[in-house]
């Protein structure tokens, strides 16, 4: 079920209008109109829509409301709602958890350019067809400027927390430093300041990965064969930083998959069989390559290589010295995308003594999604509590 609401478009800066009435509907896709929208690299979309998703009831004063954002191939299916599917960070939203929807207001957006509802490269442009290689150059911040259209549509004025990891991470510490009276407790996981070169360098060859499937079509794919190897291809580079050597290495380990020999070719086969882990890997290929769209991994990668806080604003120190938000940083300790280093260096920056919780985890950067239960205590006494 998708509840479409056209209501008519209000400046960036509009007012907050009064609160929503009408009876919530959790873990509903919903999408709204948030007008045209100049790009910070130059260029504009005519006309945006976003995507969300919200949980429990915005209280009279409009204080209790929560933004919670995705990582790179997320959704807003944040928590479990009227279906039966589960979310993504069940462990984390939801009645009696540390963001209790019983308490608070929770919303999840679709970033701008994502597949999930969101004006993407696979929407229709204004001429009838898809966007695909015509859809522009978008920024964290630019996502972030539409969404504080749709927190303005929902009569939010200011978050009692906006929290993310990952690239949702990235989004959470945007919005602190764009809108520093509307974002009161931050709560970044897992990401630093900027990416780093290492970061930009693994992000490259998933990009390129997809640009030269032969499906691809510089992106015009649509109506024709999509670019399915490129984007599993793309996959597995990620999935691999997603992951520690530990945790790779336990579960698997020099294993063949079942009763395929690593050094022999079946017979009529054209290659040998596999390792478990490559078994495994193309397991995660072929469940991204079968919900998500390849245009729209190309641009979040791309929105993800160009962050850095302190662009355009003299440097991150100088960009979060005007930000008023409590921060809450956490990193998952055997995280080999985001190393806690960067987690530490961004603490450093922000003003007054911000320490940086830790997730114990073997996993990897993945542990963010997985182990974020362990934060519960700390995000109970430092942040949610109405």
């Amino acid at each position: 079920m998708t509840v479409v609401d056209r209501s008519t478009p209000a400046p960036a800066d509009a007012p907050a209008v009064a609160p929503r009435t009408e009876e919530p509907l959790d873990g509903v896709l919903r999408t709204v109109a948030v007008g045209a929208l100049q790009l910070e690299a130059g260029g504009a979309l005519p006309e945006v829509e976003l995507a969300y998703e919200t949980w429990g009831t915005l209280n009279a004063e409009a204080s209790n409301a929560v933004l919670i954002q995705h990582a790179l191939t997320g959704d807003t299916h944040v928590a479990a709602g009227r279906g039966p599917e589960p979310g993504w960070w069940e462990a984390l939203v939801g009645p009696g958890k540390p963001v209790d929807t019983d308490r608070y207001f929770v919303v999840s957006a679709n970033m701008l350019g994502g597949c999930y509802g969101s004006t993407g490269p696979a929407s229709f442009a204004p001429d009838g067809r898809p966007w695909g290689s015509r859809f522009p150059f978008v920024t964290m911040r630019d996502s972030v400027r539409a969404e504080a259209r749709l927190a303005d549509r929902l009569g939010i004025r200011r978050w009692h927390a906006v929290v993310g990891g990952s690239m949702g991470g990235a989004r959470a510490l945007e919005w602190a430093a764009t809108y520093p009276d509307r974002v009161r407790h931050c709560v970044v996981v897992s990401v630093g300041a900027y990416s780093t070169a290492e970061q930009i360098a693994l992000a490259q060859a998933q990009v390129l990965a997809i640009r030269q499937d032969p499906n691809y079509r510089d992106g015009d794919y649509y109506g024709g064969p999509p670019p399915e190897a490129g984007l599993g291809l793309a996959r597995r580079i990620a999935h691999i930083s997603y992951r520690s050597e530990a945790e790779l290495g336990f579960r698997f380990g020099r294993r063949g998959q079942g009763s395929e020999n690593p050094f022999h070719a079946p017979d009529g086969a054209a290659s040998r069989g596999r390792y478990q882990v490559e078994s495994y890997l193309d397991h995660q290929a072929e469940k991204l390559v079968g919900r998500f769209d390849a245009n729209s991994y190309v641009i979040l990668t791309e929105a993800l290589m160009s962050h850095d806080v302190g662009r355009g604003r003299g440097g991150v120190q100088s960009a979060l010295s005007s930000a008023r938000a409590e921060f809450f940083l956490a990193a998952v300790t055997s995280d080999r995308l985001y190393f806690p280093e960067q987690s530490e260096e961004l603490a450093r920056a922000l003003p007054g003594d911000v320490p940086v919780h830790m997730i114990d985890a073997k996993i990897g950067h993945d542990g963010f999604l997985t182990e974020i239960g362990q934060l519960g205590t700390q995000l109970r006494r430092r942040v949610f509590t109405l």
